[in-house]
C-alpha cells in the first residue's frame, strides 16, 4: 500500500511529466521535428522511472488522448492516438515494472521498455495498415526507420535524468515511497 505522501508524489510527477508530453510535441513539430524524436514519449517513458507502475501506466495511457482531443495530434483518425496510447502504456509501464528505483536496473529497464514500447507501436501500426489496406511492410518499416532519432534520444536523455534525480534526494524524487 502506497502512503498518502507517496500518492501525492505520483501524482505531482505525474502530472509534470502529463505536461510535458502535452508541450514538448507542439515545440518538436513547430519546427519539424515532432514525429521523428518521439517528443511525447520522453517525459512519458522518464515517469515510468520515478513513479509507480499503476501511475506510469494511467499517465502513458491518457496522455496521447488528452493531446488528441486538445491539440488534434496525434490524430483521432486514422487511429494514431489509440495505438500510441497503447505504446505509451507499455513503455512507462515496463520501465516502472522493472526498474522500481534500483539504479542497477537502468539500463535494462530502458532498453527493455524502449524495445517493448517500439514493437507495440510497430504491431500496431502493422494492424491499422491492414485495416486501412495499406502495404503494412512499408508503412511498419517507414515508422521503424522514422523513430529511430527518437529511441537515441531516449537512450540519451533518460538515464541522465534519473541519476539527477537519485542525486537530489529532495522530497520529491525520494525513491523510498515508491512501490
Amino acid at each position: 500500500m502506497q502512503s498518502k505522501d507517496g500518492r501525492l508524489r505520483a501524482m505531482v510527477i505525474s502530472a509534470i511529466m502529463a505536461a510535458m508530453g502535452l508541450v514538448l510535441p507542439i515545440a518538436f513539430h513547430a519546427v519539424g521535428l515532432g514525429s521523428k524524436f518521439l517528443p511525447m514519449l520522453l517525459p512519458l517513458l522518464l515517469n515510468g522511472f520515478l513513479v509507480p507502475l499503476p501511475w506510469a501506466v494511467a499517465t502513458g495511457a491518457l496522455v496521447p488522448l488528452l493531446s488528441a482531443v486538445t491539440t488534434g495530434m496525434p490524430p483521432l483518425f486514422p487511429p494514431v492516438a489509440f495505438s500510441m496510447s497503447l505504446e505509451c502504456a507499455v513503455l512507462s509501464g515496463t520501465a516502472a515494472a522493472i526498474y522500481r528505483g534500483r539504479p542497477s536496473r537502468l539500463w535494462y529497464a530502458l532498453i527493455t521498455a524502449i524495445l517493448l514500447g517500439r514493437a507495440t507501436s510497430l504491431g500496431a501500426t502493422w494492424l491499422l495498415a491492414q485495416l486501412l489496406h495499406l502495404p503494412a511492410t512499408i508503412v511498419t518499416a517507414a515508422a521503424l526507420v522514422q523513430g529511430l532519432p527518437g529511441v537515441l534520444l531516449q537512450l540519451a536523455v533518460v538515464p541522465v535524468v534519473v541519476r539527477q534525480t537519485l542525486r537530489r534526494r529532495g522530497l520529491l524524487f525520494n525513491h523510498d515511497s515508491q512501490s
